[in-house]
């Protein structure tokens, strides 16, 4: 059996980015379940587990991974760190033709890398298996409600990334002191929206349905999870087809107007496609009736389908306010105006367990098919490019992307 020598890369994006694909317990755990592949960890300064702890686990650290078949990172490996004739495993964010990495594309073909790009790994059902989702959610809901106790005054909670992990951070919850007339609603029930489940799951807040959530008063705090069909319907008021949304979305409205005077704090954690009608446009939350204190964009589509999320925010200045009259941005403790929190790398406050969650996927989902049998041909799709310096047939559609046509 052939030895494969699989690279975990050092990170080069700025501002830097200190996940990892692959924790140093995880190196070791790839070691002896597959004999025949040998782990190299690139030496790094910034990433959230030490070389030290690689070495501690018996896992070889280099200055070059120049010997490796295959490396992993996270985010786009940067252009001058790509080595030719390897197969590159990370966040290419290429897919949808983003013009910033139209020339690392350009770069990955000409080198005759092979490209498996983790955002198009799925299974046979075309679901994604992994991703940095879960984590998004878990961090999101969490900086909801910090921004709220900020706004209101009520209480205070230690930023996520200054928590030295995830059991800091749900410690901090017990400080979260909720009106009894609390109302909060979720959007989304993916990756994203069960993590932030994870985190209400430990509030003083009780689930409620929409149905209760619209038509019933409550004397405790209270939140609704809402599906798709919960917020949207067909222009022609017949029957709601899930499948037909996803297909002809211009066909329907939204309805989630009927939440906003009974909300307090909106989390977005929904997947939307720039095909569907906008979700809470500006005149809604202008009108008198808006209750909503916070809104805490998990999914951050800027210019999307929320009007209050005119920007991302940053970690470390995660919050900004918003005025619906003047639709510009202002202090959040303004009066009448929300906060608004729109971080776009939510993972990156808790790295450690972001990336142990990250590598676990890995373990289970990902690289059973990359060294041993692949019958549902999951590495094949995944894979942008081959080393013959050629797009895959599933990403024929990239061809005029890839040679500046944007």
């Amino acid at each position: 059996m052939n030895l494969i020598k699989l690279g975990v890369i050092r990170e080069g994006k700025v501002p830097p980015d200190f996940r990892v694909p692959l924790t140093p317990k995880q190196c070791k755990a790839i070691e002896t379940l597959y004999p025949n592949v040998k782990v190299q960890v690139q030496r790094s300064t910034i990433r959230t587990f030490k070389d030290s702890e690689y070495a501690d686990q018996g896992i070889e650290l280099v200055d070059s991974l120049q010997d490796c078949d295959i490396i992993f990172g996270v985010k786009e490996v940067q252009i001058a760190d790509l080595i030719p004739n390897k197969t590159f495993v990370f966040f290419s964010h290429t897919i949808k033709k983003q013009p910033y990495n139209q020339k690392l594309l350009r770069a990955i073909l000409d080198n005759k890398i092979r490209l498996i790009d983790y955002e198009v790994i799925k299974d046979k059902n075309n679901n994604r298996i992994i991703g940095f989702g879960r984590y998004a959610g878990i961090v999101g809901c969490y900086n909801a409600f910090l921004t709220y106790g900020l706004k209101t005054g009520q209480y205070e909670l230690k930023a996520a990334h200054q928590c030295h992990d995830r059991k800091e951070v749900e410690s901090e919850l017990q400080k979260v002191k909720l009106p009894s007339d609390f109302r909060c609603v979720l959007t989304g029930f993916g990756r994203v929206g069960h993590g932030a489940r994870e985190i209400l799951e430990l509030l003083p807040i009780k689930e409620v349905t929409p149905e209760e959530y619209l038509s019933k008063q409550f004397d405790e705090s209270v939140y609704t999870q809402l599906e798709v069909e919960d917020y949207y319907s067909r222009l022609d008021e017949s029957e709601f087809i899930k499948k037909e949304f996803y297909s002809n979305p211009e066909l329907f409205e939204s309805t989630f107007d009927r939440y906003v005077p009974l909300s307090d704090m909106y989390i977005p954690c929904h997947f939307w496609s720039s095909k569907a009608p906008i979700i809470l446009p500006n005149e809604i939350l202008k009108t008198d009736s808006r209750r909503l204190k916070v809104i805490a964009d998990v999914s951050c589509d800027v210019d999307g389908p929320i009007a209050s999320t005119i920007r991302s925010s940053k970690i470390g200045d995660s919050i900004y306010g918003y005025d619906p009259k003047t639709q510009t941005e202002v202090d959040f403790l303004n009066e009448g105006a929300i906060a608004v929190m729109a971080v776009d790398n939510l993972p990156c406050e808790l790295p450690k367990d972001a990336s142990e969650d990250f590598g676990n996927e890995l373990l289970k989902n990902v690289l059973p098919a990359l060294f041993s049998e692949d019958p549902d041909r999951i590495i094949e799709r995944a894979s942008e490019t081959n080393l013959n310096g050629e797009l895959m047939p599933d990403f024929n559609y990239l061809e005029d992307y890839s040679n500046g046509v944007i």
